[in-house]
């Protein structure tokens, strides 16, 4: 298993719209097991392989306390989602920042799991918003684009003046 390098925004790759994992594979659930090892070692909550440079639809993330369950979703789709709830979002690709986003309240989704097994997950409260937020990378979106503008232009400057100055 191996640490991964994980975009940052406004990083270009970001933007890059993943396509659908033709076949679970070996080099599919090694995806899963180094995505799983950089979401760990980044103390993040969800991580998707976009954030990672590679474009294919596969998200790990686990909430538990003891950092002990991971979930994988390959191939997401949102079947049904109900209300609307507003949470902090922060994100590994925009590190230190965090902002309200709205979102829905409740999802059900369908996904793979690194067997490619086809399941069912019904999602609500910071589950439902996790699972929103990585299919959001999945389609070349970060949680900023949801800011103002200004905001958005704040959080750019910001994270380029401390790339330059981490080289």
């Amino acid at each position: 298993m191996a640490i991964l390098e994980i975009l940052v925004y406004p990083d270009q790759r970001l933007r890059t719209v993943a396509k659908p994992v033709e076949a679970v594979d070996d080099s599919i659930r090694l995806l899963v097991k180094d995505m799983t090892e950089t979401m760990y070692d980044a103390n993040g909550i969800g991580l998707a392989a976009t954030q990672v440079d590679v474009h294919k639809q596969v998200i790990v993330m686990d909430l538990s306390d003891e950092r002990n369950q991971p979930r994988v979703l390959i191939n997401p789709t949102i079947n049904e989602q109900d209300g609307e709830q507003e949470h902090d979002e922060g994100c590994l690709s925009v590190p230190e920042y965090y902002a309200p986003v709205k979102r829905a309240e409740s999802i059900i989704i369908t996904a793979l799991d690194e067997q490619g097994e086809i399941y069912q997950l019904e999602a609500e409260g910071l589950l439902a918003v996790c699972i929103q937020h990585e299919m959001d990378h999945l389609a070349g979106k970060v949680f900023v684009d949801y800011l103002s503008r200004l905001k958005q232009d704040r959080i750019k400057k910001k994270l380029v003046k401390r790339a330059r100055t981490n080289d």
